[in-house]
């Protein structure tokens, strides 16, 4: 038999072990983690538009921190694979939307890709899931490539680390609101109900992606402002961003009745620029399909290279740790997002490979992080964006891309053979000027570390397609060819 002595030690020490955790679960902070779909940098009001106000989201970046350079990859299932796993698609090997398409017989090779996010990984609502936070998701999914990989049923949700799956909403997410009402709704309920432990829920909305849908008197809100029916500024697309927006302030109301504000992050991201110039595919030359919103002063739009394409609005909130009002200009990346929620949770990243972000906290409480590049790997044709295989790297205010063996340019126009271009965004934010010859050293410089990068993890890098034929190099399929599987 023990000492009462001793017994009595072992009853403190795991008292103050339990005091100790609950302290450490009343002061991780919840996580609201809000991901938009192709809406681009020039879309709020606090990036500088003027085509329609979206207040609420301005108010949460005078609340926090509003990013000027923040990055994402060109399309949907990039991105979230990166925000998910904190790796570069070129490690994940999930650079391309899913399920599969591509041009078998295009100039250049399309590398094999990965078409499912494993089970196995540990992505970061695993992660917190396993630190004690309750875990839970509403809206797209776009990982798994199943009868609709833009919904995870709770079924595999909870492999993926999440507690809780928003349903569907009604009807489809192409008509109607877009599901934002009920999405917003979802995670509002998910909150109230998880407002006594440490929580992460994932917000991902089905808006603004085409079929653009919004609230009918909203559309007609604008329509009666002179707005276009269709094309560039029509009156459905900024009604979609009005009603997106009002959603933002319903959220933030709630947390504030929840007594939530304090201390939870809420950030802020679209997943990729907006949709600029959608193109018919098949030609030498791509002519217009439809055209929604202007990404000026950056070029292009989704599924592009340009700053239109891979820039996105971006803003944090956390009133306990970080002052509100600031604007950081600091380029970030979208696997920075894993490694920084989960120092500010208290996650040790122990036994997660190959996480390529850095952790933002320092920064967004005032201090430098290491310059370092921005890499983006895009060895993949899609022509209804003009995109050729070629990947990216930024390096201070220089960005350069190399095109692997063909690009279109500015007009749309195909073009044989390898192209780099080199921009200085501090002077060129449109990126208009191709410095690569007047800065030819410079160029050949950022060219061999984007290779290095690019041979040290390793990924394979397009080459002349053997299978290339010149009748149907324009050709996509969602039927693969035997080189292809």
């Amino acid at each position: 038999m023990k000492p009462v002595s001793n017994v009595l030690l072992n009853v403190f020490v795991i008292c103050w072990l339990c005091v100790s955790i609950s302290a450490a679960e009343s002061t991780a902070p919840n996580i609201l983690f809000i991901l938009t779909d192709d809406q681009g940098w020039a879309t709020l009001s606090c990036y500088g538009s003027q085509k329609v106000p979206t207040p609420h989201l301005d108010r949460l970046a005078s609340e926090g921190v509003r990013f000027t350079d923040a990055y994402v990859m060109p399309q949907c299932t990039p991105t979230r694979a990166a925000l998910l796993t904190g790796q570069h698609t070129a490690r994940s090997g999930m650079w391309h939307v899913i399920p599969w398409y591509g041009q078998p017989w295009a100039r250049m090779t399309e590398p094999a890709y990965r078409e499912q996010l494993p089970r196995e990984w540990p992505i970061l609502p695993k992660v917190l899931r396993d630190h004690g936070y309750s875990t839970g998701m509403a809206g797209k999914w776009h990982l798994t490539n199943n009868a609709d990989g833009n919904y995870v049923e709770l079924k595999d949700g909870n492999a993926y680390g999440f507690d809780f799956v928003a349903s569907r909403g009604p009807g489809s997410q192409n008509e109607g609101d877009k599901w934002v009402d009920h999405l917003t709704d979802s995670a509002i309920g998910f909150i109230r109900e998880h407002k006594d432990k440490p929580w992460f829920f994932y917000l991902a909305h089905h808006t603004l992606h085409g079929v653009v849908s919004a609230p009918a008197e909203l559309v007609e809100k604008h329509r009666d402002a002179g707005t276009p029916e269709t094309g560039m500024f029509n009156s459905t697309y900024l009604a979609a961003i009005e009603h997106l927006d009002n959603s933002i302030g319903r959220l933030m109301a709630a947390l504030d009745d929840m007594q939530q504000r304090e201390n939870t992050i809420v950030v802020f991201l679209s997943d990729n620029g907006g949709v600029d110039t959608v193109y018919h595919i098949g030609s030498e030359t791509l002519t217009i399909n439809r055209q929604e919103f202007d990404n000026a002063p950056l070029r292009a739009g989704k599924g592009s290279p340009y700053e239109g394409g891979i820039r996105v609005p971006c803003i944090l909130r956390w009133p306990a740790s970080v002052h509100a009002g600031q604007t950081i200009s600091t380029p970030v990346h979208v696997t920075d997002w894993m490694p920084t929620l989960l120092a500010a949770a208290g996650c040790s990243e122990a036994g997660i490979p190959d996480c390529d972000g850095t952790n933002l906290v320092p920064l967004l409480q005032g201090e430098r992080i290491p310059e370092r590049p921005l890499y983006f790997h895009m060895p993949l044709y899609d022509l209804r964006w003009a995109v050729t295989p070629c990947a990216v790297i930024r390096e201070g205010d220089w960005k350069l891309i190399e095109h692997f063996g063909d690009s279109f340019d500015v007009d749309a126009r195909y073009q044989r053979g390898r192209k780099l271009e080199l921009f200085n965004l501090r002077t060129d934010l449109g990126e208009s000027r191709n410095l690569s010859d007047a800065e030819s050293d410079r160029a050949d410089a950022m060219r061999f570390k984007l290779h290095a990068w690019l041979e040290s993890i390793p990924t394979p890098i397009p080459a002349e397609n053997s299978h290339f034929d010149p009748h149907k190099q324009f050709d996509e399929t969602k039927v693969k060819q035997a080189w292809n599987r």
